[in-house]
């Protein structure tokens, strides 16, 4: 009998812990609805890759219909088809490269050509459909990226041959300068969350790579760079809605050196996100009104006109495009956009951000300022 009632006992036990399971799973379930890469609330990522957003079809049939733009090389071989003819270099190589660093938009005898064609990648940036703007390829509409009607039918620009296109994507990784660090807070969910805090900063370490090396590891430690990097850092406020982060719009500069290391950040206003959230990444657009004088001094400062010739790639002729093509921020005094809408292709790669502590009077500690200079 008394083994008869242990058995009883032990029985009625399992009963009720078998009823109390399913409350217990769904608590466990709860808790686990936020990957473990969300630690209180926040989860972080650093940019991998990044190029504007160039909507391509094969041999550009599509948006470049009649083929792509002359570069340098082309332009000069047209100017001065015959060598000596009492010509200087003052009058010749030196005129030519004056005009890229003191641009003029007068007309000139070549033919830039824009990309055309009804799709492109980017977003709705001032709420309306217009005839100048694009559809999405998943059909959103009123897409607003003019600077694709710059760059579109530029070889450098376009993927994967295009010189800027492969090196500046190269950049991100290779130069700790771009290091871009996204952090989102206030995370219930990466699913649907209507309130969150997003901020940039500038990271100082390196990516982590798998074993090919061009691929990357998500987890790697990145530590802000609170000294030299405060330029870069800006907040949003924005969402998340099916698994997607929409931010509101603000100005904000992106880090943004070139080849050599050259020092550079491109201006935007209006900018912001719509990335694709997953545990380990995240991809998609930024966009905004990108500022023509920092994007014509950057490009300039970054890519030479040596290095702008392999990708066909004319300065002064797409200085022109762009004021022509300028459809944001009008200047008060002359009423002159000084702005245009672009799109840019990014990705992330999930990172733990660790802030520094408490900075020293002179503003950094000797480990910060070490690390920035590498």
């Amino acid at each position: 009998m008394k083994t008869f009632s242990m058995q009883r006992d032990i029985l009625t036990a399992v009963v009720v812990l078998g009823t109390s399971a399913p409350s217990f799973a769904a608590e466990t379930a709860a808790a686990n609805d936020l990957p473990a890469t969300v630690r209180n609330g926040t989860i972080s990522y650093a940019l991998t890759n990044r190029h504007w957003a160039i909507h391509q079809t094969p041999e550009g049939k599509a948006e470049c219909p009649t083929g792509f733009n002359d570069g340098p090389r082309e332009q000069f071989t047209q100017l001065f088809p015959e060598e000596g003819k009492g010509r200087t270099l003052l009058d010749t190589q030196l005129m030519r490269e004056g005009g890229i660093w003191y641009p003029s938009t007068a007309e000139e005898p070549f033919a830039f050509k824009e990309a055309g064609g009804k799709i492109s990648y980017g977003m709705d940036l001032d709420g309306k459909v217009k005839d100048t703007d694009f559809t999405s390829p998943d059909g959103k509409k009123g897409i607003d990226n003019q600077l694709f009607r710059a760059l579109g039918c530029i070889q450098n620009y376009r993927g994967p041959e295009g010189t800027i296109y492969h090196f500046e994507d190269s950049y991100v990784n290779r130069y700790n300068y771009n290091r871009t660090l996204i952090e989102i807070s206030g995370v219930d969910s990466l699913a649907n969350d209507d309130d969150v805090t997003v901020k940039t900063y500038r990271g100082l370490d390196k990516l982590q790579v798998d074993a090919t090396g061009a691929g990357y590891i998500p987890g790697g430690t990145q530590r802000v760079d609170a000294r030299w990097g405060k330029f870069a850092q800006f907040t949003w406020k924005g969402k998340i809605v099916d698994g997607v982060l929409i931010t509101e719009p603000i100005d904000a500069k992106i880090p943004w050196s070139g080849t050599f290391g050259t020092i550079g950040d491109q201006k935007f206003r209006g900018l912001r996100f719509e990335l694709k959230l997953a545990p380990d990444r995240a991809e998609g657009y930024m966009a905004g009104y990108v500022d023509l004088a920092q994007f014509y001094h950057q490009l300039n400062t970054a890519w030479s006109t040596h290095l702008q010739s392999y990708g066909q790639h004319s300065a002064s002729s797409l200085y022109r495009a762009l004021r022509r093509l300028a459809d944001g921020y009008p200047d008060p005094k002359t009423g002159e956009m000084t702005a245009i809408s672009s799109a840019v292709d990014m990705k992330f790669i999930q990172a733990f951000i660790v802030h520094p502590p408490k900075q020293t009077v002179d503003g950094g500690d000797a480990t910060t300022v070490a690390a920035t200079r590498r």
